[in-house]
C-alpha cells in the first residue's frame, strides 16, 4: 500500500494560507497606495489673483506681494510670494518670476537706470527681461499669466538656477 502525497489537513492549511495572503494583499494595496499617493502627486498649480490691472503703471514694473496657500502631501501651508508685473501700452501684462535665473537671488528694479539689477553678481536686465550684463545664462523667466474681470492672475511657478534654459522645479 502506498500513502498519498499530501494530506487533507495540508491542503485546508495551503488554501487557508492562500486565502488569507490574497486577503492580505487586497486590503494592503490600496492603504499603502492612499499613505504614498501624496508624495508621487504634482502640486496642483492654480490661477492667483494678485493685482487690478488698472492700479499698476504703464511700462514701469512693480513688485507684487500675494498669499498663496500651497498643499504639500497632507501639510496645508500659507506664504506669501512676490512677482514683478510689467503693465505694456496695449493693457497686456508681462509678469517676472522674482528669482534671478543666475543663483537664484532676489533682483530689484533701478528706476534711474531703467534696468533690472541682481545685487549679488552684477547681472542686468533690461525691462522686458533680456540679459544685459552679467553672468546670468538666460532671461528673466516669464510666468503664465492672464487678465479676467480686470483682475491680473498669475501661476506661481519656481525654475532651476543656472542653467540656460528653463527647468521647473
Amino acid at each position: 500500500m502506498s500513502t498519498p502525497v499530501g494530506t487533507r489537513r495540508s491542503f485546508v492549511k495551503w488554501v487557508t494560507g492562500l486565502s488569507s495572503a490574497f486577503i492580505g494583499l487586497s486590503l494592503a494595496i490600496p492603504l499603502i497606495g492612499y499613505v504614498i499617493s501624496p508624495a508621487l502627486t504634482r502640486r496642483k498649480a492654480s490661477w492667483m489673483p494678485v493685482e487690478k490691472v488698472e492700479n499698476l503703471p504703464v511700462n514701469e514694473p512693480k513688485d507684487l506681494d500675494y498669499a498663496v496657500t500651497t498643499q504639500d502631501g497632507y501639510l496645508e501651508t500659507r506664504q506669501t510670494k512676490a512677482v514683478w508685473a510689467l503693465k505694456h501700452p496695449d493693457q497686456t501684462v508681462t509678469v517676472f518670476s522674482p528669482i534671478c535665473p543666475h543663483l537664484g537671488c532676489g533682483y530689484h528694479w533701478d528706476s534711474q537706470d531703467r534696468r533690472f539689477k541682481c545685487p549679488c553678481h552684477g547681472s542686468v536686465y533690461d525691462m522686458n527681461g533680456k540679459v544685459l550684463g552679467g553672468p546670468a545664462p538666460r532671461p528673466l523667466d516669464v510666468l503664465p499669466s492672464k487678465i479676467e474681470n480686470g483682475e491680473l492672475l498669475v501661476i506661481y511657478k519656481e525654475f532651476k538656477s543656472g542653467l540656460s534654459t528653463k527647468v521647473e522645479l
